[in-house]
């Protein structure tokens, strides 16, 4: 493939990702076509990797695969991406003029990093932004807030910044996120309480619907009952058969040593 062939089928690829119904299997297919085209062009020509327009298009093409790879899920093939446009974003950007989709990307990937409790890498990546980024860029902002809430443990804050996303590809990595604290919740809820009425549990595991709730609850093999519209949690269901053993045992002793003393 020419440099002319590329280009043509690296903005027929764009335009599909961008349209409302992306075959993103198809877009797959041509992204690896486009990578598979930029290293034969670089081992053909071993200058071209000094063309800054060579080096746009090289940005370009890895810069669509990372976005394909939030569309289709595939967190460790974006990490890869990411890794591979670091020469781009810090440093001397390889002598290219900032991308569009830049500061996206870099959020998207401190939000990868929070969601997979990575806080050193995390911190490592905001100290090559800039201040004036970290302060006044939504697509840093948001992930930055969210890490300070996470640190302060309001997941009610990180709740409400689900609704906040500078763009809708962030839910992605937020709703992994969630996942994590309604876990982490739960674990807490289940030494805390017997049970709970739906609203309560809904409100304290940050459920929008019921239906949500109700297969969270039979994923952690709780009890439900429509009638109360209460969920009783398993761990109170096993302390509560222990509880009533122990009950036993103490009154068969305190009969034996009655026993005794009548004797």
């Amino acid at each position: 493939m020419s440099v002319n062939e590329i280009n043509k089928l690296y903005e027929q690829s764009r335009a599909a990702l961008s349209s409302q119904n992306p075959n993103l299997e198809a877009i797959g297919s041509q992204v690896s076509q486009l990578k598979v085209g930029l290293v034969k062009l670089a081992l053909q020509n071993g200058q071209i990797e000094s063309d800054p327009s060579f080096q746009l298009l090289k940005r370009s093409v890895t810069e669509l695969g990372a976005e394909l790879s939030i569309k289709v899920g595939d967190i460790a093939a974006f990490e890869r991406y990411l890794a591979q446009l670091e020469p781009f974003y810090f440093g001397s950007r390889m002598g290219l003029s900032e991308s569009k989709v830049m500061y996206p990307l870099i959020g998207l990937n401190l939000l990868r990093m929070l969601s997979d409790n990575l806080i050193a890498d995390f911190h490592t990546v905001l100290e090559r932004i800039d201040l004036e980024q970290l302060q006044n860029n939504p697509f840093i902002v948001h992930p930055v807030k969210l890490e300070q809430a996470l640190m302060e443990g309001s997941y009610k804050k990180v709740w409400q910044a689900r609704s906040e996303v500078p763009t809708p590809e962030y839910l992605f990595f937020m709703d992994i996120l969630m996942t994590t604290i309604r876990n982490e919740v739960a674990s807490c809820v289940e030494k805390s309480y017997l049970s709970l009425p739906f609203d309560d549990a809904k409100s304290v595991l940050f459920f929008s619907s019921l239906d949500e709730l109700l297969k969270f609850a039979q994923e952690h093999q709780w009890t439900v009952s429509p009638s109360d519209k209460r969920i009783t949690f398993k761990s109170a269901v096993e302390d509560t058969r222990l509880f009533q053993g122990e009950n036993i045992m103490k009154q068969a002793l305190s009969y034996a040593q009655e026993l005794e003393r009548i004797v």
